[in-house]
């Protein structure tokens, strides 16, 4: 046993700085690699989006349609007509050309590193009051007054929070009474029956941790429905759908879940 133990200390000896730099490997890895996926995400997300889909551009028109019509509740912006929408997920901003001429935007992400594509992109729209990024999740918006948003919008961001039911709870804190929040989410395969295949690889993905590794903790296999049913709303008008996805390697996104809840 002594000879084992010379044998171990001798090693550790010899390699003493070989195991410094290994150490230290292992510690800049541990701090740098979350931030290096979100620098990589963002990036993605501006490469992925800087080109817009068509058919998702109609579908989204089309979701956002009655936003036009929504009367704020502050008076001031009333007289201006004007509504101020919460955007929880900004991301790059891909949603600015579908909101109201003069709507007054505040945006949270917790992702600090879509702040410059963010900000480039609106500069290209003038028309609506777009703040800076509050760099935080939705599930913990305290510097967001309550009953202050008339409109709360989320696409494609419900799937990567930790806490489903914490962030409809502060959706409906700062939504005015009669408030509408929209959303459109890609969802789990909800026909296993025709679909089961897409529904098991969206299982495995999401449970070995692969895909939400990729794409800064995104996972497959949530439906949102039920969650936002059981939230408190008044209303909710909420529709599964394929949306029109061609690429091969995003088939595993096809299923969507798109609508509105009212405070």
């Amino acid at each position: 046993m002594a000879e084992v133990d010379h044998r171990i200390a001798t090693w550790i000896s010899n390699n003493v700085l070989y195991i410094a730099l290994a150490l230290g490997l292992v510690w800049f890895l541990k701090k740098s690699l979350p931030n290096l996926r979100r620098r990589w995400f963002a990036y993605f997300m501006y490469m992925f989006t800087k080109e817009k889909d068509a058919k998702i551009e109609e579908l989204k028109k089309d979701l956002f349609a009655s936003m036009k019509d929504i009367v704020s509740q502050d008076p001031e912006l009333r007289k201006q007509n004007s509504i101020r929408i919460l955007e929880i997920g900004v991301g790059t901003g891909v949603n600015f050309s579908h909101y109201p001429d003069g709507s007054r935007l505040v945006v949270v992400d917790p992702n600090p590193h879509f702040k410059s594509y963010y900000n480039d992109n609106r500069k290209k729209f003038p028309n609506i009051q777009a703040e800076e990024i509050l760099v935080t999740t939705g599930e913990k918006m305290d510097m967001v007054p309550d009953n202050s948003i008339d409109v709360v919008v989320m696409t494609l961001v419900l799937c990567s929070v930790t806490g489903t039911e914490e962030i409809m709870k502060e959706i409906l804190r700062v939504l005015v009474p009669g408030g509408k929040f929209y959303f459109l989410e890609h969802i789990r395969e909800f026909d296993s029956e025709n679909h089961g295949t897409r529904q098991k690889i969206q299982d495995l993905l999401t449970r070995i941790g692969l895909w939400p590794f990729l794409f800064d903790g995104c996972c497959l296999n949530r439906d949102m429905l039920p969650v936002i049913e059981a939230a408190g709303f008044s209303k909710v008008n909420g529709e599964r759908f394929y949306a029109p996805v061609n690429s091969f390697f995003f088939q595993l996104i096809k299923p969507h879940l798109k609508g509105t809840a009212e405070k």
